[in-house]
């Protein structure tokens, strides 16, 4: 017969298991999230150092607009059979692999521009295949997440994870500035330590960042396939990567506008640093807001209200005269986005099985992503071709298209049915 304490000490033994740890006491989340903190802010320095050395090297928009686009095919060609893969293979053991090689593609600029021999088509490879290692690392990454922490945990998860891209602007872009007009070496330099930082903080986490595969094998065609028809018969999580999808071939080109409008205004590297840092507050702020948020306000309002102030600020952009109402402006709209991609990803992260992460995922980001490339060559194109004003405003159509095909979606409006 179980005595009165030891009931007492049973309970308090189930009750340990059934509450998950707090995330800032959760050693494996912190390791995770802080690599990526290093590895994503110093991709913000080499990123924003890409556009300003092809521009210095060809003096062509067009060109830059190109080198970014070829770092975001990889998601066209691969990322269905990576999806598919991940679901199989050891997902850890691939982050490490794909920011070793990040390592390596990166550490190459800094050599050449050393010894004199950078040209345009190194840039274009390096951007190539830094884009194939991101497909299956980002892929990896966050099909792991659901393990790390619980699954009550995952929207305040998700809103980290959104800050810690706009933690990396706010780090990343006057560093990168600063690097810069220090010399053209010194941004590449530091996001090649910031994958090595990636690597270090992966090699201590000890959580498994899949469940145990019990399933045999089946063929990757049958496997992808599978993937996609789950998404399909998920209508709002369809209605969601279709409006993602229309928001990056809007808005995807952005920064390249951003650095061609400071340039308009005289802006100097530091200034242009400066800009993207306070963008980046504003989207920490958001993303930390947004689980808030999601507890007062239903899915369907902070829809709609993100994407039509979204579509109402963009024209703004032609008018701002000096640096400070352009910062303005695009620190409303850095604040606005991740407010949108918490809610969503958290919702679809809970949706979707463990042994389908890596497809689903693959599948959804692959129709988010996919605009992509169009995006930023077509307006690298707009730029040099067309001039600031009709490229911001054909984005401003699309992105008042989106804003009223979401509000009129029967899907989202019963998302928190």
């Amino acid at each position: 017969m179980i005595s009165n304490q030891d009931q007492i000490e049973i309970n308090e033994e189930i009750t340990a298991v059934s509450t998950p740890l707090p995330m800032w006491r959760n050693r494996d989340y912190l390791l995770l999230w802080g690599g990526q903190v290093a590895s994503v802010t110093g991709s913000q320095v080499s990123q924003l150092a890409f556009p300003l050395l092809i521009l210095a090297l060809t003096h062509s928009p067009a060109q830059a607009g190109i080198a970014a686009a070829l770092r975001t095919i990889p998601y066209l060609l691969l990322s269905l059979p990576a999806g598919a893969l991940l679901d199989r293979w050891n997902r850890k053991q691939v982050m490490i692999f794909c920011d070793l090689g990040r390592f390596l593609c990166m550490a190459s600029i800094p050599l050449a521009l050393l010894l004199g021999h950078l040209t345009i088509v190194q840039l274009y490879l390096v951007s190539l295949l830094e884009g194939i290692l991101f497909v299956f690392f980002d892929l990896a990454e966050v099909s792991s997440l659901p393990q790390v922490v619980s699954k009550e945990q995952l929207p305040a998860a998700s809103a980290q994870n959104i800050a810690t891209y706009n933690i990396a602007m706010l780090l990343g872009s006057p560093l990168g500035g600063l690097l810069y007009s220090a010399g053209r070496l010194f941004p590449f330099l530091a996001d090649t330590v910031s994958y090595l930082c990636s690597v270090f903080t992966l090699l201590f986490i000890r959580t498994p960042f899949q469940q145990e595969r019990t399933g045999t094998t089946r063929a990757l065609g049958i496997e992808v396939k599978e993937g996609l028809k789950w998404l399909w018969e998920q209508r709002l999580i369809r209605s969601l990567a279709l409006i993602l999808c229309g928001l990056n071939l809007m808005n995807g080109g952005m920064t390249l506008i951003c650095i061609v409008l400071s340039q308009h205004v005289h802006a100097s590297t530091v200034d242009l640093g400066v800009l993207f840092a306070v963008a980046g507050v504003a989207g920490v702020l958001g993303s930390l807001i947004a689980p808030r948020l999601k507890h007062h306000l239903s899915f369907f309002v902070i829809t709609i209200v993100t994407l039509w102030a979204q579509a109402i600020l963009s024209p703004l952009l032609i008018l701002a005269p000096n640096l400070f109402w352009l910062g303005t402006i695009l620190v409303l709209i850095f604040f606005l986005f991740p407010i949108f991609d918490v809610v969503q990803r958290s919702r679809r992260m809970e949706l979707i099985p463990d042994a389908l992460q890596g497809r689903i995922n693959s599948v959804y980001r692959l129709i988010v992503f996919s605009a992509n490339p169009v995006s930023l060559a077509l307006t690298g194109f707009l730029l040099q071709n067309a001039g600031t004003t009709l490229t911001i405003l054909l984005i401003t159509g699309g992105l008042m298209l989106i804003a009223l095909s979401a509000t009129l979606n029967l899907h989202i409006r019963r998302a928190d049915g």
